[in-house]
């Protein structure tokens, strides 16, 4: 078992063991996990401690928890399928049913397999890491870092407009280069949706929600989890076989989702009747070969979709590449499409030129082309120079109370983004694009602006009785500037520890403008001792400072 013992609610190290409160944050330590998961508390892995139970899928549960020589919180998944066990053991091993005892075992294999596969594979960009796999209680543990930050599905909750397509791609993008890697090591994902993609405090986002196929197929042995209008068609049924395609189609739901506002149809439904729109019908700042490229990575026959995320990310980003790969016969549907709406253009004009014949014909007396006078010119041109706009100026403005809803700006598509910053107020616009002054050339013209969220604040944490190394590496890893200052040591402090600090532990404020001073206890000076009589205080058990 290690040597420290850590609080899974805010990594102190517990002396006394579990029960109780916790002598440093005052949270209960008392096990309140369901009938059947592992205790509050349990040690993993010799250097793991299990906290508050999470959820729970086919493939089995999800806890928080702490590594305790590190000193960071991690998220546990453990193996624990509910179709294929009867149980936990007085010991905590599981106990597999009597007639799935093989079918438990392979399934725990697969498990097992796939998350050495992540380990060896992560850290890798816009994947979650898996940290290591661990081997216990007749089962095994996947051990995965866990981040400050959400859920694309709650950003998603807080935005009040649609992402445009570029934001779109430069959000999904690191998540897209990482799904690639993992076709590259021949696993496929098979869960990608808003929900398992997460938006850490650095801003890039990372793809979790790892499962076997077993998981993520329906008619499996396990309970299957899939996700309405992300997994593709293939999923629905344990007779099809997934590919790197069944990726490229979920993440092409995701970005639907980002552009249009709407999660698509799930793909069950619309084998039985498609009645997914065009994104480019559903929002018309979507360009054209935009939408034509998610509805052709989302197609239902997986022999028509897409392939590959490489292709589906040179298909979004670059309209030529888009053009010569539907060139290749990609886009017989949309061919059709395009034929016929040409036809009716052709036929329009038909008419109307017809219509305009017929009208020259029936009046044959020349007419005379009035002279516009002086004054009527000059009215003329005053009234195309009043007719010329150009962009307002919104920088500095607030978000909220200003733009808004506001008529000023009914001719305009605002599109908002969010960032930190510490020098404009919160909920004001830090940019925009086009800038002020540009012209105005189009009707319903986009204006993208980035908003202020504030500063961002890091929180101080408990550095009392750290050593020097262990203090500054939490500061770092916070963000928090700070100064390291020597301090007298009159006896009562660990030389070479933190001492005090000039900002309280929990407090949370504008890291990029504070630096934090440190005092470190220099070696215990006996000047103290002799210079003052007063007897030390009794030994409690409890470190003093």
């Amino acid at each position: 078992m290690s040597k420290v013992i850590l609080c899974p609610h805010c990594l102190m190290e517990l002396e006394g063991g579990f029960g109780g409160t916790c002598p440093h944050c005052g949270k209960s330590l008392e096990n309140a996990n369901p009938e059947g998961a592992l205790a509050f508390g349990t040690q993993l892995g010799d250097r793991y401690t299990v906290g508050g139970y999470l959820r729970a899928d086919g493939d089995g549960l999800c806890y928080r928890g702490v590594e305790n020589d590190e000193r960071r919180y991690v998220l546990i998944k453990e193996f624990f399928p509910m179709t294929l066990c009867n149980g936990r053991g007085e010991d905590g091993a599981l106990m597999p049913r009597e007639d799935r005892e093989v079918l438990f075992k392979t399934s725990r294999m697969d498990f097992k397999d796939l998350y050495d596969e992540l380990h060896t594979l992560t850290p890798t960009t816009g994947l979650s890491q898996i940290l290591e796999v661990v081997e216990e209680n007749n089962t095994v543990y996947a051990i995965e870092e866990s981040e400050k930050g959400m859920t694309l599905t709650h950003y998603l909750s807080l935005r009040s407009r649609n992402m445009t397509p570029a934001d779109a791609c430069r959000l999904l993008q690191p998540v897209m280069e990482g799904v690639a890697v993992l076709h590259k090591a021949g696993l496929i994902h098979r869960g990608i949706c808003p929900d398992n993609i997460l938006l850490p405090i650095d801003g890039t986002a990372r793809l979790t929600g790892y499962g076997t196929l077993a998981l993520r197929t329906a008619g499996s042995e396990l309970k299957a989890q899939l996700y309405a209008g992300y997994a593709a068609p293939e999923q629905y049924s344990a007779a099809e076989f997934s590919g790197s395609y069944t990726d490229v189609y979920a993440l092409a739901a995701v970005t639907y989702r980002l552009v249009t506002g709407q999660t698509p149809p799930s793909a069950a439904q619309r084998k039985q009747r498609d009645t997914m729109e065009n994104a480019h019908s559903l929002e018309s700042a979507v360009p054209g070969y935009f939408a034509q490229v998610l509805a052709c990575a989302m197609r239902l026959d997986t022999q028509k979709r897409m392939q590959t995320v490489p292709e589906l990310m040179n298909a979004l980003a670059d309209p030529e590449y888009a053009s010569a790969m539907f060139e290749r016969g990609d886009n017989q549907i949309s061919t059709k499409k395009i034929l016929g709406a040409s036809l009716v253009v052709i036929f329009v004009l038909v008419v109307l030129m017809m219509w305009s014949m017929l009208g020259r014909s029936g009046d044959s007396s020349p007419r005379a082309t009035p002279t516009p006078s002086p004054s009527a010119a000059a009215e003329s041109t005053d009234a195309q120079e009043e007719a010329v706009e150009v962009i307002p100026d919104l920088v500095g403005k607030n978000y909220q109370t200003e733009i808004k809803g506001s008529d000023l700006y009914q001719s305009y598509r605002i599109v908002m983004t969010e960032e930190n910053s510490s020098e404009v107020a919160e909920g004001c616009v830090i940019s925009q694009k086009p800038v002020a002054g540009t012209l105005k050339t189009e009707v319903g013209q986009i204006i993208e602006i980035v908003v202020s969220k504030g500063p961002a604040l890091a929180e101080m944490p408990n550095l009392i009785g750290f050593s020097q190394d262990k203090a500054e590496q939490l500061l770092k890893s916070a963000g928090i500037q700070y100064r390291i200052q020597p301090m007298e040591n009159d006896g009562q402090y660990a030389a070479g520890c933190v001492a005090r600090c000039d900002v309280t532990a929990g407090t949370k404020f504008d890291a990029s403008k504070t630096v934090v001073n440190v005092y470190i206890a220099e070696a215990r000076d006996d000047s103290f001792a002799t210079a003052s009589p007063t007897p030390a205080p009794e030994e409690d058990g409890i470190t003093v400072g």
